[in-house]
């Protein structure tokens, strides 16, 4: 009698892209999908998705699965996705010539205990937040869109958009310094 393994949801990255390289095992592929579909939409919604976020991360994940030998063992998948989903993107804004809007929203239920009148502050600032997100450099709303919403280190950051470390922290600096200069003048107006 053999003794089940853990359960997909329970194992690591390494060990379920492991299983489906060496046996295509679906439910494996699912767990990792499953796993780091949301945080790979917010952050390419935050790059510039828009309406087009959906496709963008399905194809990320086509492209991650096809190529699933390039990643290395060891490295961030959501990284490595996000990285991926990102190319997708330019890939397609590329071929469309059209522009995108930033959207912040969570995604996840809505909190019954949030207090309304927070909650319309928020969304507010979130509002005047989004264009300004926009209107960063390319290279400074991503590393700001990785580190504020994805939480990353500088150092994943640095691996996912292919720069270094330092770059990166300078690059989140002025996209932080931009922001609020952006935020404090719509303030005043």
């Amino acid at each position: 009698m053999t003794v089940p393994g853990p359960a997909p949801a329970e194992r690591s990255d390494e060990d379920l892209i492991a299983e489906w390289k060496a046996t295509g095992d679906e439910a494996a592929a699912s767990a990792l999908v499953r796993r780091h579909v949301g945080p790979v939409a917010r952050f390419l919604a935050g790059a510039g998705g828009g309406d087009d976020t959906e496709d963008v991360v399905q194809e990320a994940f086509f492209r991650a699965f096809r190529k699933i030998d390039s990643w290395r063992a060891g490295a961030s998948f959501r990284t490595w996705v996000m990285t991926i989903g990102l190319n997708a993107l330019k890939d397609l804004r590329r071929r469309t010539k059209r522009h995108t809007t930033l959207t912040l929203e969570d995604r996840d239920a809505p909190d019954e205990r949030r207090d309304p009148a927070g909650e319309a502050v928020v969304n507010d600032q979130l509002g005047r937040l989004g264009p300004a997100v926009q209107r960063l450099p390319s290279m400074q709303r991503h590393v700001f869109l990785l580190r504020a919403q994805q939480e990353l280190s500088y150092q994943e950051i640095a691996v996912a958009l292919g720069t270094s470390e330092g770059a990166a922290r300078v690059h989140y600096h002025h996209a932080v310094k931009r922001l609020k200069q952006a935020m404090e003048g719509e303030g005043h107006a």
